[in-house]
């Protein structure tokens, strides 16, 4: 029984964290998309499109029509005459064209949707980066402080004349380089800070501990490519431009048929009146000419583009893939090695022992601390290729 309690809060624990990582990043994306300016003036953008597209299927203005004519040389009363008309399309015109803008509204959507995935990326991209950083800050804080307990005992060994000036140089160097490494590293985090806080509509990030999970390895490129097309608004946008263009053929199809006026009208001379409907039809002869052929050219263009588009697409997804997976093996087998021993803590303690001189010393913990901000550098990339193939979770 104490065995399973243990288990289950072994396990509690490890989901927690993971929870709570997942969380906090959440909450800071869901915090730009909130705030983002440029989001926000898009969405306006895009409902400024759809209520123009709708206005598009209106009917046309109608027509209000009077006559009074009192001039001239006549036996009879003056002639009066009053007229209103409506004209139309084709009715079936109108629910062509209604669903031609739901299809235009739906693409109009994706392209908002691709916006708020690349503002998102963006964001994650430089939260991955403040992430690094802040791990680099952690790291240079315990090399600033090696720097700084090697250098005085040089010091004191320069003092007493067991090392000469050139030692002692070099020691004051390596401390003023850590120094210079630490201040460098906070002004890259304050102005990431920047960069996050300009995605935010101008509103502070409040970032409480983030330490985002360690690369890991990734569903097939088959299932990703799946998703993808089910998900990708890139994709989805293809889609719904080539539905769009067989759409706009049907709708020009339908307007080959004749346009339709109705309406009243009242004629009045010498005490007689006169008054009716009447109706007439407008037969496009000349203005549809070629439109069908050209939205039938538009549509096969389409279908080629999506073809074409989503072969380079998935052939430049591929490329990242790859990328991904021969990083991830490199990064593991330097993680493997590196983790095993904390080289650097113990170089550190073999100096202090007086086993290596400083410039053994210096060479050695310089190979380590340049392997360990390599594997750095790859789990930062690693992080940010993930982030770039599964955008379309965003």
């Amino acid at each position: 029984m104490k065995f399973k309690f243990v288990c289950a809060l072994c396990v509690y624990l490890f989901f927690g964290k993971v929870f709570s990582q997942s969380t906090e990043l959440e909450k800071v994306l869901n915090q730009i998309e909130q705030n983002n300016k440029e989001l926000k003036a898009f969405q306006s953008y895009i409902n400024g499109q759809q209520l123009q597209n709708k206005s598009g299927n209106n009917l046309p203005n109608p027509e209000v029509l009077g006559y009074y004519l009192p001039f001239g040389d006549h036996q009879s009363d003056d002639y009066a005459e009053f007229e209103v008309s409506q004209s139309f399309e084709f009715p079936t015109v109108y629910l062509a064209r209604n669903k031609w803008n739901k299809l235009r509204e739906d693409q109009l959507e994706t392209m908002y949707t691709n916006k708020r995935q690349e503002i998102l990326l963006k964001a994650k991209e430089g939260l991955i980066n403040l992430n690094l950083l802040q791990k680099r800050k952690e790291i240079e804080e315990v090399r600033k402080t090696q720097s700084f307990e090697v250098f005085q005992q040089v010091q004191e060994m320069y003092n007493k004349e067991q090392v000469g000036i050139l030692d002692l140089n070099k020691a004051k160097v390596a401390w003023i380089q850590e120094q210079f490494t630490m201040e460098q590293l906070q002004a890259d985090i304050q102005n990431q800070f920047t960069e996050l806080k300009t995605l935010n509509g101008g509103q502070s990030i409040e970032v409480n501990d983030l330490h985002l999970d360690s690369p890991v390895q990734i569903q097939s490129v088959e299932t990703i490519w799946s998703e993808k097309l089910a998900n990708d608004p890139r994709l989805i946008e293809l889609q719904a431009k080539e539905a769009s263009a067989f759409q706009n053929v049907k709708l020009e199809k339908n307007k080959v048929l004749p346009n339709i006026s109705l309406g009243y009208n009242y004629q009045g001379v010498n005490g007689n009146d006169y008054s009716g409907v009447f109706g007439g039809l407008s037969i496009p002869l000349w203005n549809s000419k070629n439109k069908v052929k050209a939205a039938k050219a538009d549509f096969e263009y389409q279908q080629t583009n999506s073809e074409v588009t989503r072969a380079w697409m998935y052939s430049e997804f591929q490329q990242e893939y790859n990328q991904y997976l021969l990083l991830f093996n490199k990064y593991t087998e330097y993680q493997e090695t590196l983790s095993n021993l904390d080289s650097e803590a113990l170089l550190f303690k073999a100096y202090s022992l007086g086993e290596y001189s400083f410039l053994e010393y210096y060479m050695e913990v310089q190979f380590y601390r340049d392997a360990t901000d390599r594997m750095l550098e790859m789990e930062k990339q690693l992080q940010l290729l993930q982030a770039q193939l599964l955008i379309h979770q965003l």
